[in-house]
């Protein structure tokens, strides 16, 4: 078919992401394809970008980037059968396998077998993305708008982290106010909980931080007792949970510093090289319980992120500081983002006027900006 569409993809091995012109994707039997209304760039797409170690053993180019989105289905596959073209959708980025013991057994967020959209697979960094029905989401219209549906993705990490231990009337400390150690607040607070304080090393994240409920913050590089400003500030007593969001090996040393005797220390940030940690001391002497985890429960967190994002129990919409009107402006949005002067990006692939649009509960079916220059995808229900 002749429809092409605009996509941000990491083309050779090397630093550097490219807009191109590509084929619109076809769905396959199982699968949807969505017009992409609102994507939001995660930390993720900065490491492709910039082509480190990590991305040099885990990306195969050519790929479309953006794992982070919302959109409104066009088509579907024969075999499609619990969605149809007009809802307005978001999607879970790890396709799991379905067969392995972790996927048979409740745990498919452990899945060794996992494909991550704009990881292993094309994303939705393009105006349009083809995903299987097995992991939409189908969005409330009226109540999520696509630049916060599209959160829902990350939002859902800091729902599972912080889901996994009781926060209502404790003493919380976020160290790392990445998106997640954000979200991480925003809930903490929302939870009821005793006090909520946190520390990064950027002041437009720390100011983000009080934004969403932190009684305090503090700034690492300008203090050389960190463990001991946190105790501070909790009439001198360690704290009962303790959240590390960064993955900086002083963060992790500090955060069994922090943590009061018997308290509980949740690892979710993720080191970009070993830590070494004074077992003994920092864990068994303590009597510490320590957490590790990483992604969302699929699909049982995304009830939980949804229903905290409809009901207003938490609100997103202070960490979205800039907005792309189309992927022309992706230098720039990637650049800000890694000098930690942005927080949440979202991009509208197909111009904010059509994710406008989308919010109004009686529209079945988008026109964009793209229309002038391309056709609408005519595939219908195989």
């Amino acid at each position: 078919m002749g429809e092409t569409m605009l996509a941000l993809r990491k083309t050779a091995p090397e630093p550097g992401l490219r807009l191109e012109e590509v084929a619109v994707p076809e769905p396959g039997p199982s699968d949807v394809l969505v017009r992409v209304l609102a994507a939001s760039i995660c930390g993720t797409d900065l490491h492709i970008r910039d082509w480190d170690e990590w991305s040099a053993h885990r990306i195969h180019p050519p790929l479309t980037l953006g794992h982070e989105f919302a959109g409104e289905v066009v088509a579907t596959g024969r075999d499609v059968r619990h969605v149809e073209a007009g809802d307005y959708v978001s999607a879970e980025s790890h396709v799991t396998c379905g067969m392995c013991f972790q996927c048979r057994t409740g745990h498919a967020h452990m899945c060794e077998h996992t494909q991550i959209l704009g990881v292993d697979r094309d994303g939705a960094f393009a105006e349009y993305v083809v995903v299987p029905e097995s992991v939409i989401w189908l969005n409330d219209r009226s109540r999520l708008p696509p630049e916060v549906a599209t959160l829902q993705e990350p939002f859902g990490n800091a729902v599972f982290a912080t889901g996994e231990q009781e926060l209502t009337g404790r003493s919380v400390a976020v160290l790392g106010c990445g998106p997640i150690g954000l979200f991480s607040i925003g809930i903490a607070r929302a939870a009821g909980a005793a006090g909520v304080w946190a520390s990064d090393r950027t002041e437009f994240r720390l100011e983000l931080a009080r934004t969403m409920g932190a009684d305090d913050a503090v700034n690492v590089d300008a203090t050389e007792d960190v463990a001991g400003w946190f105790k501070e500030r909790n009439e001198g007593h360690g704290l009962d949970v303790v959240f590390e969001m960064s993955g900086a090996a002083r963060s992790i040393t500090d955060a069994f510093r922090i943590a009061r005797n018997g308290g509980r220390v949740i690892l979710f940030g993720i080191p970009s090289r070993p830590v070494e940690i004074d077992v003994a001391d920092a864990m068994i002497f303590k009597n510490l319980s320590v957490l590790a985890l990483n992604g969302r429960k699929i699909f049982n967190t995304w009830y939980k992120t949804s229903w905290m994002l409809k009901s207003g129990v938490v609100d997103l919409r202070p960490l979205i500081t800039a907005r792309l009107d189309g992927l022309d402006g992706y230098a720039e949005a990637f650049d800000r983002l890694a000098a930690g002067q942005a927080c949440k990006i979202v991009v509208f692939p197909n111009g904010e006027e059509a994710a406008g649009e989308a919010a109004q509960p009686s529209r079945k079916a988008l026109v964009g900006p793209g229309a002038a220059r391309r056709r609408e995808p005519t595939w219908a229900h195989r």
